[in-house]
């Protein structure tokens, strides 16, 4: 069974930094499509940045510079570095994964709030 925890989650002031790590069970990180995905309250979920099980990566447009997604192997997790926070970051934000037998596997979320 695949299961995908994110961590990272917390409370911090607007221009600060956090890393979120989304750790992979039961099959191996390369082998999805992976990405992140969050929602704010109110809003509609809204694809962060992805990675392909190859390497490529992708940020939304108006998050390049500021949110950069990658991946650790070894230790079956995807990370997602921002820098910059602003609190229209505030949202929830999920892992998924895209596997090629068409399962889609999403973590439980973690919180981010920015504050001002």
């Amino acid at each position: 069974q695949v299961q995908l925890v994110e961590s990272g989650g917390e409370l911090v002031q607007a221009g600060g930094s956090l890393r979120l790590s989304c750790v992979v069970s039961g099959r191996t990180v390369d082998t999805a499509a992976m990405g992140w995905v969050r929602q704010a309250p109110g809003k509609q979920r809204e694809l962060v940045a992805g990675i392909t099980s190859s390497g490529t990566t992708a940020h939304g447009d108006s998050l390049k510079g500021r949110f950069t997604i990658s991946r650790e192997n070894t230790k079956n997790t995807v990370y997602l570095k921002m820098n910059s926070l602003k609190s229209e970051d505030t949202a929830v934000y999920y892992c998924k994964a895209n596997y090629f037998d068409g399962k889609e596997i999403w973590g439980q979320g973690t919180q981010i709030t920015v504050s001002s």
